[in-house]
């Protein structure tokens, strides 16, 4: 007796564009995963860090950095929305109109009671190395921790976490220092 099998649907970024909008989503590995809207403290420590790197990053004339919501297409099978990122001057043509077409130098989520932990910690960090992010930052609200991975042969690798008491150095944004107690 035959018995079929079910091949799982892999959803596309073509899928991903007829999606609703009052939902934020993102394709991993062509599944499918519902963002959902951050919370106050979320909110805080994503302006107050996008605030700090883009006035950085302006000064310098190193590129240009973005938060969510902005589609990342890596593959048609995978599109995320980090909740903030860094492009160098060098990449600025992975930016389209519509999206980021290609892997940015540096992606930072923030891990929140209301975000998926295991999604950030675990299949983003395989997603983001298979790609070739140079640096991932987890910022973990309820540790007030920092979290800065650097990509090696291997993937990526924790370079150092720092607690909130500590001033953060980038590999990706040399020469940047930030005090992460005016963070959280």
């Amino acid at each position: 007796m035959d018995t079929a099998v079910k091949k799982p649907i892999k959803f596309t970024y073509e899928d991903y564009l007829h999606f609703s909008n009052d939902k934020r989503y993102e394709i991993i590995d062509g599944e499918i995963y519902m963002v959902p809207s951050p919370g106050e403290a979320h909110q805080d420590v994503c302006a107050n860090l996008a605030f700090v790197l883009r006035v950085f990053v302006k000064e310098n004339a190193l590129g240009k950095v973005y938060f969510a919501p902005l589609d990342v297409v890596f593959s048609e099978t995978d599109v995320v929305q980090p909740d903030i990122m860094f492009i160098s001057k060098e990449r600025l043509n992975i930016i389209t109109e519509r999206n980021i077409q290609g892997a940015p130098d540096l992606i930072v989520e923030i891990i929140s009671p209301s975000s998926d932990e295991y999604k950030d910690r675990v299949i983003k960090r395989k997603l983001y190395s298979k790609y070739g992010v140079k640096e991932y930052w987890l910022v973990d609200l309820e540790k007030k921790e920092v979290e800065v991975m650097s990509l090696k042969e291997s993937g990526l690798e924790t370079v150092k976490i720092y607690k909130k008491t500590d001033i953060l150095e980038s590999l990706v944004l040399k020469g940047i220092k930030i005090k992460l107690d005016e963070i959280f």
